[in-house]
């Protein structure tokens, strides 16, 4: 299952103009992660928006300004929201170690040392608690961990199913062809537009 929701996260950055690079195409399990091994996926915006500090939480309308970052896939769809309880174990936050930075720096050094970008740490996850004071205590934990933004499955799913046209053949992706049949049979509806404005984030 690790692998498809790297798939899926590739997908999505990749959709919205984002150079991507999977750090590995193997599972480690038997032992220890190498510094290297942690993030699983690379990513570089070619055309970072300037200006405005990102928040936390990114939205769809946020990531245009994410310039490069090493991001860490956590698929738990057991659960809607990480506690502070799964936070703390620290299962999760091995890809923000010092080593798995460096790592992450040497493999972009080239393309980040052009234009002085910095790298982000983003950690992909199903969702972090939605009432207080869980939602605050948990920010606080990533924050202290070293993680920069977090980015949920919720908002990467509404994105792509709102990007994907039902009169399109997505030959050449599984993930984006079957959201496509999805939308083709009205098993998912897009968003509506809101009344006055435009999508929803």
């Amino acid at each position: 299952m690790a692998g498809f929701d790297d798939s899926l996260v590739r997908e999505y950055f990749e959709m919205i103009g984002f150079f991507v690079r999977q750090s590995r195409k193997y599972a480690v399990q038997s032992r220890r992660k190498r510094a290297d091994e942690e993030g699983d996926l690379l990513v570089i915006n070619p055309a970072p928006r300037r200006g405005g500090e990102l928040p936390f939480q990114l939205f769809g309308s946020d990531l245009p300004g994410l310039s490069a970052a090493v991001v860490a896939v956590k698929g738990w769809h057991t659960t809607k929201a990480v506690t502070p309880t799964m936070i703390r174990k620290g299962d999760l936050l091995e890809f923000v170690r010092k080593e798995a930075v460096e790592a992450a720096k040497d493999a972009f050094a080239d393309l980040t040392a052009e234009d002085g970008r910095a790298l982000s740490k983003v950690l992909v996850l199903p969702g972090i608690p939605a009432q207080e004071p869980q939602r605050s205590e948990s920010v606080t934990l990533l924050k202290e961990s070293g993680v920069d933004h977090v980015l949920t499955f919720r908002t990467i799913l509404e994105n792509l199913v709102q990007a994907v046209e039902a009169n399109q053949s997505y030959a050449k992706s599984d993930t984006l062809q079957l959201l496509r049949l999805l939308r083709v049979y009205e098993m998912v509806k897009v968003a509506q537009l809101e009344l006055f404005g435009g999508p929803p984030r």
